[in-house]
């Protein structure tokens, strides 16, 4: 069969799923193109370990060129799609270029959601990229070093006050971490403040954390952060968020470190094809998979509403992005061959939650468990999925190291501190304009430019 007669295949998104429907299709009698804006695959699970100095983001991220390296008829683009023409089955990048398909795979992911208050981003950045949590330890480590040198209590306590926005799995854990960092790894770093008298509150809108998780769990979760430290406060909704803290029924906590993570939005590529979506910009899919209205159009993880059979919506994580990954390729195949597309039936393996060392929740279906046997499970589940020996063998010394000594050895603030003061400046280059922001947190530089997908 000669290549220029094989079926094309593209893939949107290097994450979870994409990478799976990638693997699934490798070696297979198809031509795959995976388009990605990043030229790596991300472990989102640890990436609140990034943000608080636990590991490094190159602990957490492989080159998806060499995952898939092997696969000699999948080649990878670094690049951002912009619009689907259906009608051409054309995907078209924000540097013009077009890649023709005869079936796709949208795995684009999410987005975090302010709930129509996009200008919260800048003052409470969530946790989707490793631009993010680079960002986020930022600001995290610059709030203790605000705190050793404030001269007055009200300017030291709003440095030493972390608030998380969303009490789901990933508020959870970063409310632990930060409560770790603070009471533990540097206890002893400082000569004017006490680090452990940081203040680190949980907030959501939820009558209970952890809401997707078993009330049993719930609480359990509940009890180990409170020992923590952390300050959990449920029913509560934040009505603002600037620069000083943030407003939450009537009340104004100062707050120089906001974390979002309450919510999640589907990357708008999916908006171009027109289908059917939910108030979160997900997908209605057909049992299949499939787009409405696009048999050889198939959406997964992050970008898609999807029910299980008890017609509850399934979760945005990664076990489910993996199983529709590989569900999505082994339906093309069968379209390819002429024959009836599956219905895709999700298996549950259960779902976990860490909180901190030895303190963590565990739902196995066949068994509920939080402690410390909790905490060992989610190290071995995320240990064996975590992709690359090399990645395995750090993490877990970074792991081993940190329990032995409490320590965290990446606590590197990139940039020069600036006065909250200071206005941004723009800098020309040939590529663009750079804006550097010195306001607020210090000295950040970004390109300006079009809000890009986040892998699934």
């Amino acid at each position: 069969m000669q290549t220029q007669s094989l079926a094309r295949i593209v893939i949107l998104g290097g994450g979870f799923g994409g990478l799976s429907a990638a693997k699934a299709l490798a070696g297979k009698g198809v031509r795959v193109t995976l388009i990605d804006k990043t030229n790596h695959h991300l472990f989102q699970p640890l990436l609140y370990q990034v943000a608080t100095a636990g590991l490094s983001p190159a602990d957490i991220a492989q080159p998806i060129r060499h995952i898939l390296k092997d696969a000699k008829n999948i080649e990878v683009v670094m690049g951002e799609a912009a619009s689907i023409d259906p009608n051409s089955r054309q995907v078209r990048t924000t540097d013009t270029r077009s890649y023709h398909y005869d079936y796709l795979i949208l795995a684009a992911g999410a987005r975090h959601s302010y709930f129509g208050h996009d200008d919260w981003e800048r003052f409470a950045p969530g946790l989707k990229s490793l631009e993010d949590v680079v960002e986020l330890r930022r600001r995290i480590l610059s709030a203790f070093e605000v705190a050793e040198i404030a001269t007055s209590e009200e300017e030291r306590q709003a440095a030493l006050t972390f608030t998380v926005v969303g009490a789901g799995p990933t508020g959870v854990e970063m409310a632990g971490a930060i409560a770790e960092l603070a009471c533990r790894t540097l206890s002893d770093d400082f000569r004017h403040i006490d680090s452990r008298t940081a203040r680190i509150l949980l907030l959501d809108g939820a009558p209970r954390i952890l809401p997707s998780f078993a009330e049993d769990l719930s609480k359990s979760a509940a009890n180990q952060l409170e020992k923590l430290g952390v300050e959990i406060r449920t029913g509560t909704i934040v009505r603002t968020v600037n620069d000083r803290g943030v407003s939450v029924d009537g009340e104004f906590i100062a707050s120089r470190t906001v974390v979002w993570a309450a919510g999640n939005h589907a990357a708008p590529i999916g908006k171009s094809l027109g289908a059917p979506t939910d108030s979160a910009g997900r997908i209605r899919v057909n049992n299949d998979l499939s787009v409405p209205g696009y048999s050889e159009i198939f959406a997964i993880g992050d970008m898609v509403c999807f029910k299980d059979e008890a017609g509850k919506d399934l979760p945005g994580v990664s076990p489910v992005a993996m199983q529709m990954g590989r569900h999505a390729s082994k339906n093309i195949l069968l379209l390819m061959r002429g024959e009836v597309t599956k219905e895709f039936r999700y298996f549950d393996k259960g779902s976990m939650a860490t909180i901190g060392r030895n303190k963590a929740i565990a739902d196995l279906k066949f068994a509920r468990f939080g402690g410390f046997f909790a905490w060992l499970t989610w190290l071995f589940v995320h240990l064996i999925f975590l992709i690359g020996l090399r990645n395995q063998l750090l993490v877990l010394f970074q792991w081993a190291f940190s329990y032995f000594t409490f320590g965290r050895g990446v606590r590197l603030i990139y940039g020069s501190f600036r006065p909250k003061s200071e206005p941004s400046a723009e800098i020309a280059f040939p590529l663009g304009t750079v804006q550097a922001d010195t306001s607020n947190y210090g000295y950040d530089v970004s390109v300006r430019g079009q809000e890009g997908l986040s892998s699934s």
